[in-house]
């Protein structure tokens, strides 16, 4: 099983960056498939990136491509996503999430653990 928790959300002017952070327990983390998500008021919650388990495949919706990273760090069980130039448009509650299968997963409902998410806002 993984625990996740996220960190790093705030309120933030368009143009900025922020870095998300998403710390894990359990024992699976290293060969979990992770990803981050997002979810506006009054919509569905979308993949913004994911990576594999190793860190060697990366995935990126095409409305953060060039401007969000994501990463992760097996041996402290992290996940991290880098947000340069943020948008109005950016504004959410942004969660990481794991699938315990180990190769990069983009779908939603495949994946088997939530964080409690963190907000992101960015004002115009």
């Amino acid at each position: 099983q993984v625990q996740l928790a996220e960190s790093g959300g705030g309120l933030v002017q368009a143009g900025d960056s922020l870095r998300l952070s998403c710390a894990a327990s359990g024992r699976t983390f290293s060969s979990s498939a992770m990803g981050w998500f997002r979810q506006a008021p009054g919509k569905e919650r979308d993949i913004v990136a994911a990576i594999s388990w190793s860190g060697g495949t990366t995935y990126y919706a095409d409305s953060v491509k060039g401007r969000f990273t994501i990463s992760r760090d097996n041996a402290k069980n992290m996940l991290y996503l880098q947000m340069n130039t943020l948008k109005p448009e950016d504004t959410a509650v942004y969660y990481c999430a794991a699938d315990q299968n180990w190769s990069l997963n983009i779908n939603r409902d495949e994946y088997d653990y939530w964080g409690q998410g963190t907000q992101v806002t960015v004002s115009s």
